[in-house]
This record gives structure tokens, C-alpha cells and sequence, in this order.
């Protein structure tokens, strides 16, 4: 079942149009990392169910293995089912204790440092899976979203996302920058499958929460009923 954190294609319900927006999204952050992607091993990390995984493999010229690999075992489970082929599998594994001794070329990331109380933590651990000069690619939404989403733990705006990654040394190859509105009144009244899992007694919680409202009212004032998403390649050192 598709819920506000699992997309999966083909299960999307018909009446769910945000559903079949964000999914669209994450297929093009997926297209703009397989411009990037080096030829040699490729590491999707919190694949999800897979479809990312399986279309990196066939648009990125020179994969020769494709690792997607997810803490969910529902996810991988399916993953395997669906997409899995010679050149591609499937590893449930904690991102951040996942160790591999090969290493790998290029290292995928699609919404997933927001996950985590320490996402410096986490891309400190993915680049020591990096090989020399290799392309790491990830995506974070950068207008608030831990106030809506109780999944997420960070708040990122485009300049704590881009610093979080180069003060470890990588160049910055190019950018995706991606806007979606939201319907306001469907939000708040639930009406779409996916927002039943949205944060309840919102009102209460930025009552505990004032900055989180600071921002969410800035970025209103700035960006209008609309969430921002910035997706990056990077390039390590030779």
C-alpha cells in the first residue's frame, strides 16, 4: 500500500493525485542521477521497493552491479520480487551501519537524510563507501517538512544541504531543482490515501514546536502553498 513514506508504482490509487505527483518527482530526481552515474558498482541507499534501483541500472551507461538496499524488510522484499535481475539486487541492511568492502563508483541517496537525527552521520558514512573520484546523488526536500511529515527528523533549506556535503571535500557537478504545490484544504481534511498518514493535532504540536512554525510560516511568505526539493551530483576526489 502506498502511504506518505512508500510509494509504490501501480498501487497508487486513482483519486490519490498527490500520490501520482510525487511519484513523478522521484522518477525525475532517479533520470537526473543517471546522467551522472559512473560506470562500475552503484549503491541505491533506502531504495524503498525498487523502481528507482532498476532504472538506474538501465539508463546509466556501465553498471556492472546495482545494490539497492533498504532497513524496511516489506520493501526489499518486494524489491526483489519486482526488479531484481542479473546486474540488480536487493539487501535489507540499516544505512547506517551498512558495510561493503568493494566499495562502490557511484552512491545514490533519494530522500533520505531527512530520515535521520544526524544526516551528517549518515553522509560521513555513505562517502566512506565512495571509490576515489566517484558520483554521490541525493535529494532532501528543502522547504519544512518535519512538521507535517512525522517521519521526517531535519529541516533543510538549499544552503545546510549543499554545506553538509562539500565540507567533505566533493564538487558539486549539477543540480535538480523541483517545486510541488499542495492543495491546502485536502491537506487538512485528509482527503487523499497518502495524508491519512500526516501528523495529527498539528495545532498542539507547533504549540511545543515555535520555531517549526517560524519556518513554515517564512518559507509560506516565500515560496506560497508549495514544497521545494533540490537534488545534487557530487564528485569525490581522484
Amino acid at each position: 500500500m502506498a502511504t506518505i513514506e512508500r510509494l509504490i508504482p501501480g498501487e497508487i490509487r486513482p483519486d490519490d493525485a498527490t500520490g501520482q505527483a510525487t511519484l513523478q518527482l522521484h522518477v525525475e530526481r532517479y533520470e537526473f542521477a543517471a546522467k551522472y552515474i559512473k560506470a562500475g558498482r552503484l549503491l541505491d541507499i533506502a531504495c524503498g521497493v525498487g523502481y528507482g534501483t532498476s532504472l538506474l541500472a538501465g539508463r546509466a551507461s556501465g553498471v556492472v552491479e546495482a545494490l539497492g538496499v533498504d532497513l524496511d524488510a516489506d520493501a526489499v522484499g518486494y524489491a526483489g520480487a519486482h526488479y531484481a535481475s542479473e546486474r540488480t539486487r536487493f539487501l535489507q541492511q540499516d544505512a547506517m551501519t551498512f558495510a561493503d568492502g568493494s566499495g562502490f563508483d557511484s552512491i545514490v541517496s533519494v530522500e533520505t537524510l531527512e530520515h535521520v537525527p544526524d544526516p551528517g552521520r549518515l553522509v560521513h558514512q555513505l562517502l566512506g563507501l565512495l571509490r576515489p573520484g566517484g558520483v554521490f546523488v541525493a535529494s532532501v526536500p528543502t522547504t519544512p517538512s518535519i512538521d507535517v511529515n512525522p517521519y521526517h527528523r531535519t529541516d533543510f533549506t538549499e544552503e545546510s544541504f549543499r554545506r553538509l556535503v562539500t565540507r567533505n571535500g566533493l564538487t558539486e557537478l549539477g543540480y535538480l531543482r523541483q517545486t510541488q504545490p499542495y492543495p491546502l484544504l485536502r491537506v487538512l481534511r485528509r482527503t487523499e490515501p497518502r495524508m491519512q498518514d500526516m501528523r495529527r493535532n498539528l495545532v498542539a504540536w507547533y504549540a511545543r514546536h515555535p520555531r517549526a512554525l517560524g519556518r513554515r510560516l517564512l518559507a509560506t511568505v516565500r515560496y506560497g502553498f508549495n514544497n521545494r526539493y533540490l537534488t545534487v551530483a557530487w564528485q569525490s576526489r581522484a
